[in-house]
């Protein structure tokens, strides 16, 4: 991932120098486990050491990246090295290598997940009572609270931290079952030995790789905590429109919106979330394409992963980052939501009138045309629909005080918003 989306601790996971770092964890992990190296000698394997330089420069020779790591730490090994990679196959190390740096990647995302849910759990406190207008497919509908709209935000990202949380975990999951995963080198205690040092769990059959539903799974979760993002993004780039103008992102002193128009701010924040979020939906259907292997293993997906794993975890941190900042700075305009809800002359109550009308007896059909009727006229000739209503026989003996209203939209708003308690 370029430098401008990426946090220097998670570019750091996903360094050539950190992937061959966990490669030597495992390495070293296995020496301590074996029953070959004599005290001395496993003094050594520890102190082995490598550069990324020399790896590549021996790679030249082998065309194997492993089997370039495995010759240079070996050297630096002395003959201890001997020991180095016994029994072991390539997947053992990569694939219990990759599951350390994934739970690492997990260390280093999880906690942005849980504050962003912390983050609009406060701001859906904070505007309960903040009135404003619903829509459905665009359209003004019925009132609503901004509070109540964040709430549902907040939940959407608690199931998404959850999601994220459950996935590192699966994908924390190492194999040293050597070739074709039937340890005809080893034994499955050593490898239980092994991956206990390293605080991993085992694939239970490895078939020589572990399976990759499993890093298809974590790729979905992300995915899917982008969408979420995004989904966010959206409601603030459409609220934040000239013609809506019920919020803004926020603007720093100093930032400029448009290299030509001093007046504009544009909402580029949401707008590089919803990007971005693109990319994850990509990535994960790539993950998807990684699960079926050839018999017990190939490595068509070893060249994916290297792009899409690092990417994709340092992207939904980004973009976890981003609409922190997004929710936390972003201005209310709580006037202009107030203003926005009498843009239909009163035609959003037409439920209320309809309620009304059948409660007094007339047939809900009969009803449902006579309120379409006059909230129609009220918006085509911007004539408040009380009025209407008032000279119309449709409305003869309705308490038009209480059907005009806003008090109902908003009486279970504390309840709704309250439900927070449990999450947050």
């Amino acid at each position: 991932m370029i430098p401008r989306y990426t946090r220097a601790e998670l570019g750091a996971i996903w360094s050539d120098e950190a992937r061959f770092a966990a490669m030597r964890e495992v390495e070293v992990a296995a020496c301590e486990e074996m029953e070959g190296p004599t005290a001395q000698e496993l003094e050594a394997i520890r102190a082995a050491t490598f550069t990324v330089e020399e790896i590549n420069e021996r790679e030249k020779v082998t065309d194997h990246d492993t089997a370039a790591f495995v010759d240079v730490l070996a050297a630096s090994a002395g003959p201890a090295g001997r020991w180095i990679h016994h029994g072991l196959t390539s997947s053992d190390v990569l694939d219990t290598g990759l599951a350390l740096q994934l739970r690492r990647a997990g260390e280093q995302v999880l906690p942005g997940s849980r504050r962003l849910l912390e983050v609009l759990a406060a701001r859906s406190r904070e505007h309960v009572h903040t009135l404003c207008i619903g829509r459905t497919h665009g359209i003004h509908a019925e009132p609503t609270t901004f509070g109540i709209k964040l709430a549902g935000f907040a939940f959407e990202a608690d199931r998404n931290a959850r999601r994220l949380q459950r996935a590192f975990e699966q994908a924390a999951v190492g194999a040293i079952s050597g070739a074709v995963g039937t340890y005809s080198a080893t034994s499955p205690e050593f490898e239980q030995r092994v991956l206990g040092r390293l605080g991993l769990e085992r694939e239970p059959v490895s078939t020589q790789v572990v399976a990759r539903d499993r890093h298809a799974e974590l790729l979905q979760a992300i995915a899917l905590a982008g969408a979420g993002l995004e989904r966010f993004a959206t409601e603030v780039r459409h609220l934040a429109r000239t013609e809506v103008g019920e919020l803004q992102e926020p603007f720093a002193a100093g930032q400029k919106g448009s290299s030509a128009m001093p007046h504009k701010r544009n909402p580029i924040k949401s707008e590089q979330v919803t990007g971005l979020a693109r990319l994850l939906r990509g990535n994960a259907q790539a993950g998807l394409e990684n699960v079926a292997l050839w018999h017990e293993r190939d490595i068509s997906h070893s060249s994916v992963e290297r792009v899409i794993l690092p990417d994709s975890t340092i992207l939904i941190d980004h973009l976890q980052r981003r609409v922190i900042a997004l929710a936390e700075g972003m201005v209310i305009n709580s006037g202009r939501m107030r203003s926005n809800l009498e843009l239909t002359c009163g035609a959003l109550f037409s439920q209320r009138v309809l309620l009304a009308l059948v409660e007094r007896g007339r047939g809900r059909d009969e009803a449902y045309r006579s309120v379409q009727r006059l909230a129609q006229q009220a918006l085509d000739e911007r004539v408040q629909l009380r009025e209407l209503l008032a000279a119309d026989p449709a409305g003869e003996g309705l308490e038009l005080d209480a059907i005009f209203d806003y008090r109902p939209y908003v009486r279970y708003a504390d309840a709704i918003v309250g439900r927070l308690d449990s999450i947050a």
